[in-house]
């Protein structure tokens, strides 16, 4: 048990906080997602369309403020932004009990949306910023690894209150949710700054004096470097790795209604597969992660990813003609291909984030990041759950094709990304 403990857990003793610091995170969050539904139906009294439609809109406001909440956290510091997106988010929680109608319920998603775009960012450029360029992949997979231990015992927790069948118990659920937030939010504030935490204002220019004369002439400095948006290729880079992290549409989405709608095997099987996924995702991302700290690492993993992506539908697709404890097999090691592809996505974006965001603006590289992966869950859900169940096979080829353009994309992207920093003299550190 010692030797599992010490594997699972990071050298450092930042990234051992910051992982501490998931697992608190993801608990909190953890325990919500497991009963909302039941919550938005059952306490606030909405529909499932209108819980839909209401996340829907959510999503598109998080798309939408994704880079100026980028540029956010470059301004005020992107700790600092952090936390005061993890207090805003636990205050937020505090209203649930209270929300009544589509309307509030549309605000507070709304908010809680705008509050983690901007927490998200600062966390991404905090957590590149604070560790050294050889550590960032290893202590971001640690991390990743811890929020699914955290995430697996919010949902037991949550599980125990849905079981209670008590709806005071189900209104305490975003309350015991604000409590976990806030403490959250006052670890993050104790941790050690980043080399931005403080922004400064722009120095100004330099002098130096001229050889053989007297006179004082400015020095050459690099020009300020322009928005994320403008680096076209790590723009395409972010949506291809989107379209790659559509396996989390596949895991969560089409092959739970697959196997209940077109197979024979026993909707048991579901619980075991999330299983699996989790304990997966623990014990192997840092693995998975390893090479990936540069760019051609990170290509690497995107290949492996698309591969694995590609198993998956392939196994998944045929499970329509078979029976029985072979449908069960071939279901279970699609998803476990599934659950490689994850790995491999993940560890791939971290590598292509450290290495081609500029250092002085990675908040607002975090938000144009994020864009690939706000667009494609936007389409990626409604568009694949119709390929896969109306067009069969065929639908199944079309998402593994989509897998395999996304990684042949992503090369010439990251190298357009890598020449465009080089363009305007950005080092990376």
């Amino acid at each position: 048990m010692n030797a599992l403990l010490v594997r699972l857990l990071p050298d450092s003793a930042l990234a051992r906080r910051l992982s501490y610091q998931s697992v608190l995170f993801a608990i909190g969050e953890g325990v919500f997602i497991t009963g909302n539904a039941v919550f938005f139906t059952q306490i606030v009294g909405l529909t499932a369309a209108q819980v839909g439609l209401g996340l829907s809109i959510a999503g598109l406001v998080t798309f939408v403020l994704s880079v100026p909440a980028g540029k956010l956290a470059d301004r005020v510091g992107p700790k600092r932004i952090w936390s005061i997106g993890a207090v805003a988010g636990a205050l937020l929680y505090l209203t649930y009990p209270w929300i009544h109608g589509f309307i509030g319920f549309v605000a507070i998603v709304c908010g809680l949306a705008l509050v983690e775009a901007a927490g998200g960012a600062g966390r991404g450029a905090y957590t590149i910023d604070v560790f050294p360029r050889e550590e960032r992949v290893r202590s971001l997979a640690f991390m990743r690894s811890a929020l699914n231990i955290g995430f697996t015992l919010g949902a037991l927790i949550g599980g125990l209150a849905l079981a209670m069948h008590d709806d005071d118990v189900i209104r305490a659920v975003p309350l015991f949710t604000a409590a976990i937030l806030f403490v959250n939010a006052w670890l993050i504030t104790r941790l050690p700054d980043a080399a931005h935490d403080h922004p400064a204002p722009p120095a100004p220019p330099a002098e130096v004096v001229s050889a053989g004369a007297d006179e004082i002439t400015p020095a050459v400095e690099r020009p300020a470097s322009t928005s994320a948006l403008r680096n076209r290729g790590f723009v395409l880079l972010g949506l291809m790795n989107g379209v790659l992290g559509t396996n989390q549409v596949l895991l969560n989405v089409v092959i739970p209604l697959w196997l209940v709608t077109e197979t024979d095997a026993p909707r048991t099987l579901l619980a075991w597969l999330f299983g699996t996924n989790t304990v997966l995702a623990v014990l192997l991302q840092v693995r998975a992660a390893r090479g990936s700290e540069t760019v051609d690492g990170a290509l690497r993993a995107t290949r492996l990813c698309a591969i694995s992506f590609v198993l998956s539908c392939v196994l998944i697709m045929v499970t329509a003609d078979t029976l029985s404890w072979v449908t069960i097999l071939l279901i279970w090691l699609g998803h476990v291909t599934i659950t490689g592809a994850e790995l491999f996505q993940s560890a791939a974006a971290w590598g292509f984030m450290a290495e081609l965001s500029d250092p002085d603006r990675r908040g607002e590289y975090q938000g144009a990041w994020r864009l690939g992966n706000q667009f494609t869950w936007i389409i990626g859900p409604a568009a694949y759950t119709w390929l896969a169940m109306h067009w069969g096979m065929s639908g199944w080829m079309l998402i593994a094709g989509l897998a395999v353009a996304a990684s042949a994309i992503a090369h010439p992207a990251a190298r357009s990304a890598e020449r465009h920093l080089q363009r305007e003299a950005v080092a990376v550190r």
